[in-house]
């Protein structure tokens, strides 16, 4: 058994979704300036996540999906993980973002399964509250030894990648740490670099 584990937002989607769920609301680069020093690792994960949703309060869930169907996705994404599950790899996303976003992409990307937060609503609108699998800047280790354990992958059949500071923990976890893209916080912690936004780069350091 081997394990590759993607985030979501800037990695297998070119963007952030909750800079696009902003946007709606005039609010796209005041939330944006929050995800770029968070992603940065200026900032707490979780005190960013919170204080960025409470922006999102009364959004409809309705916009909120037809948003998160209508994302870019990054080139090669799709490639890439077809190819990685022909190598024997079981494909997992850990995403910081959202589950109206990475559940719709399991479905067209096909990765194995997804960890990300939910947003909560209330009669059909947001209320500014989340919760879920990756809340805090530990959430990605966490949950990658918790996988490992489950699944009885070792270290060095599992692969990770990223591009930002709250992708750290699970680096500390991986034998092949692949930065994609990234912020110079991550690129430290990796022992491979992409800066070409195409995914199918990386298949070239995977065995």
């Amino acid at each position: 058994m081997k394990l590759a584990v993607f985030d979501f937002d800037s990695t297998l989607m070119d963007g952030e979704t909750i800079d696009f769920l902003a946007e709606p609301l005039g609010l796209k680069e005041k939330v944006a300036v929050i995800t770029e020093r968070a992603m940065r690792g200026e900032l707490d994960f979780f005190e960013s996540l919170t204080t960025r949703v409470q922006l999102l309060e009364g959004l409809r869930v309705e916009v909120v999906d037809e948003i998160c169907r209508n994302l870019p996705f990054m080139p090669g994404a799709k490639e890439s993980i077809a190819e990685l599950k022909k190598r024997g790899y079981r494909v997992v996303v850990f995403s910081g973002g959202f589950r109206n976003a990475t559940s719709y992409a399991k479905e067209i990307l096909g990765f194995d399964a997804d960890f990300s937060n939910t947003l909560h609503s209330r009669e059909g609108r947001l209320t500014g509250l989340v919760g879920g699998d990756m809340m805090f800047d530990f959430s990605k280790g966490d949950m990658l030894q918790r996988l490992q354990s489950l699944l009885n992958v070792k270290e060095e059949d599992t692969v990770v990648v990223g591009d930002g500071a709250n992708d750290r923990s699970m680096f500390a976890y991986a034998k092949t740490r692949i930065a994609f893209c990234a912020k110079e916080i991550l690129k430290k912690e990796a022992n491979v670099i992409v800066d070409e936004k195409d995914l199918t780069k990386i298949l070239a350091h995977v065995s």
